[in-house]
């Protein structure tokens, strides 16, 4: 009786760690989306007219920040004449446009990662969350069908 009262103990513990973890893990998540938004947002980024989705539009989510990304590479690729920035001589008069595309490419790129991040986190920590409460409640079911009923005489 006293092994199982322990066991069954450290269940709800258990739970209430995973809640808290998975809470934490949720929070931490929804504050990154909005900080990489509002980031992106007072960038006053606008989607170019000619891209495919979104133009004229303010870059303030991940879809936004790719259709913006995709249009500098567009461009980028004109400018060069279909070669990348490594591909272009040192003395080309677009290298170091080829090379500000780039890297401008790559930081959209690299918010629409930490949009990602962000979401799995959020995503990561509700399963987390209801995992918790779903092992607090067996516990609780669990101790309620072991506990022996007193019966009258």
């Amino acid at each position: 009786m006293a092994a199982t009262n322990r066991r069954t103990g450290a269940v709800p513990l258990l739970g209430l760690l995973v809640i808290i973890a998975g809470s934490v893990l949720l929070v931490a998540g929804v504050f990154t989306y909005s900080v990489v938004s509002s980031t992106l947002a007072a960038q006053k980024i606008t989607v170019s007219d000619d891209a495919a989705y979104f133009a004229g539009e303010h870059v303030s989510q991940p879809w936004e920040a790719y259709a913006e990304a995709m249009v500098i590479a567009d461009h980028a690729s004109d400018m060069a004449g279909g070669k990348t920035y490594a591909e272009l001589p040192r003395d080309d008069p677009n290298r170091e446009s080829v090379m500000t595309a780039s890297f401008l490419q790559a930081s959209l790129f690299t918010s629409v990662v930490a949009f990602g991040v962000a979401v799995l986190a959020a995503g990561l920590g509700l399963v987390l969350v209801l995992i918790g409460f779903a092992l607090r409640r067996l516990a609780r079911a669990t101790e309620l069908t072991a506990t022996p009923s007193v019966s009258a005489a």
